[in-house]
């Protein structure tokens, strides 16, 4: 049986954020390949962001996508993340969306990541009007381009509440904004995220995998999949049993993690990378052999 149908019950392809591998698109693509992987999902390439590629840049990768038989799960973009606050230009958003519209057409991409726009002073009604107006724009927008906006639970005003990625899936009210679950997340912002995945868990149209544990003097530190306290295994039973048929995102934080300023893989990069899509793979065969 081929590793990427090993005891998913029914998700979908296993994938990864191949610059948590390498910078450049030749060692993200061997890595997934070394996991017997054929799906990406594209952040940065040689520390550039995939909207901000030159023209002849991105021809070249999508090429080489096309070439090698790699399927493109998601986009991960800056929109909205922890380095656009909500007190910033929307404009750099839109501009940038708009310049994914048309890469993701050319990948047969439609998920597109966004964040919830950190705070930047402002009172907490301020804050959420702002995130719910401009979230709306962004949803509109990418309607009209058949993309999908998938927020993350990461940085920003409906980051780590259940309550908030609800009330702003109802505000926008718009099939081209959904969840992205990224199971990790929970231990760095200090909630349980199988917690919040049982309120979410209808809502959610991709998942990033990582794992961690927090340290006694309260940072963190990431670890393989199934080894830190994020409860991944528990998320994946909540998924299955909610029916998710989305892909899993392998992000493990082991080498790369672009909001403490590590955003260049080193020389051990993609065997950290490997190991954790090893553990996760081992993660899903157990819980295919488990109880249903």
């Amino acid at each position: 049986m081929p590793p990427e149908h090993i005891g998913t019950r029914g998700f979908g392809p296993p994938a990864g954020i191949g610059d948590e591998a390498a910078p450049g698109a030749d060692g993200q693509l061997a890595a997934l390949r070394r996991l017997g992987w054929n799906s990406i999902e594209l952040r940065n390439v040689d520390g550039t962001a995939l909207a901000d590629l030159s023209p002849t840049a991105f021809q070249a990768l999508a090429r080489r996508l096309t070439d090698d038989g790699f399927t493109v799960v998601a986009v991960a973009s800056r929109i909205g993340n922890w380095s656009r606050p909500v007190t910033g230009d929307i404009g750099p958003d839109l501009a940038e969306l708009d310049v994914l519209a048309e890469r993701c057409a050319a990948l047969g991409c439609r998920l597109v990541r966004i964040m919830s726009y950190p705070n930047d002073g402002l009172p907490e009604g301020e804050w959420a009007d702002r995130v719910l107006a401009r979230t709306a724009v962004l949803a509109d927008r990418a309607a009209r381009a058949g993309l999908v906006l998938v927020h993350e639970n990461c940085a920003g005003w409906a980051g780590d509440r259940a309550d908030r990625a609800l009330r702003l899936l109802r505000a926008v009210d718009s099939p081209a904004l959904r969840l992205l679950f990224d199971i990790g997340n929970g231990v760095a912002y200090g909630y349980s995220a199988p917690a919040m995945l049982r309120d979410l868990a209808p809502y959610v149209e991709h998942v990033h995998i990582k794992d961690a544990v927090r340290l006694p003097d309260g940072s963190t530190a990431y670890t393989l999949p199934g080894e830190g306290t994020a409860g991944v295994a528990e998320c994946l039973r909540i998924l299955a049993a909610h029916g998710y048929r989305g892909a899993l995102s392998l992000e493990p934080h082991l080498a790369v993690r672009p909001h403490e300023g590590l955003t260049r893989a080193g020389a051990d990069a993609a065997d950290l990378f490997v190991r954790a899509g090893q553990a996760l793979t081992a993660l899903l065969k157990d819980l295919a052999d488990g109880p249903a």
